[in-house]
């Protein structure tokens, strides 16, 4: 399973505007290889690993102290707070999974749109529950979507480097098959265009090879 093409020309495209590093040309040591660079993240996997087993926990805390404060709440609270829990509990299976598949194989689009949705979706959403004070907010709420918060923010951080790491090695790659594919290809009619010149060079110093180039 992976994204749709287009959808994947998109993040890729976005993901070269923003996190291409301009001053970069080339890789940081002359002896290290664009292909032997590992660019994955462990403490961002790591994170997405332990938010696997957390994000169960938080889902249920949550179920159970709305369940509670429900009848307490206004008809205006009880639609948003419904809706929250199904976008947020769909957006995050989705937002795990372009993790892991982004960062552990190294594919731009996948990382990016995990980036996305952590910052612009989930990350809002969390600190809305944990500050809105409207929602009648209790203890384990507060507990649970803080640890939630936390996540969130390190992961937005962490993947943010990673994209730029990764970026970085497709560019540099990039212009290395670019090199190789100049060297391996040269210039038409150089060689021919270098011949006349010397044959040129030489008659112009040696009047009988003029004559002898001149009868060739």
């Amino acid at each position: 399973m992976s994204l749709p093409e287009p959808l994947r020309r998109r993040l890729g495209s976005f993901s070269r505007t923003v996190f291409t590093d301009s001053q970069r040309t080339g890789p940081p040591y002359p002896g290290d290889s664009a292909d032997n660079e590992v660019v994955s993240s462990l403490p961002l996997q790591m994170s997405l690993y332990f938010n696997v087993y957390f994000f169960p926990f938080w889902w249920l805390s949550i179920v159970v102290m709305l369940h509670l404060k429900y009848p307490y709440l206004s008809d205006y609270y009880k639609f948003i707070l419904v809706t929250i829990m199904i976008l947020t509990s769909l957006i995050e299976v989705i937002r795990l999974y372009l993790g892991y598949m982004g960062n552990l194989q190294e594919k731009v689009p996948e990382l990016a749109g995990f980036w996305l949705l952590t910052l612009l979706l989930q990350l809002p959403t969390i600190l809305f529950l944990l500050f809105n004070e409207g929602l009648k907010i209790q203890a384990l709420e507060r507990a649970v979507n803080s640890i939630f918060a936390v996540f969130l923010i390190f992961q937005v951080i962490a993947a943010f480097v990673t994209l730029k790491r990764m970026v970085n090695k497709l560019a540099t790659h990039f212009r290395l098959n670019e090199f190789d594919q100049l060297e391996e290809q040269p210039v038409p009619g150089f060689y021919s265009l270098g011949k006349e010149e010397g044959a040129v060079s030489v008659a112009a110093g040696d009047p009988s090879a003029r004559d002898h180039t001149l009868r060739a």
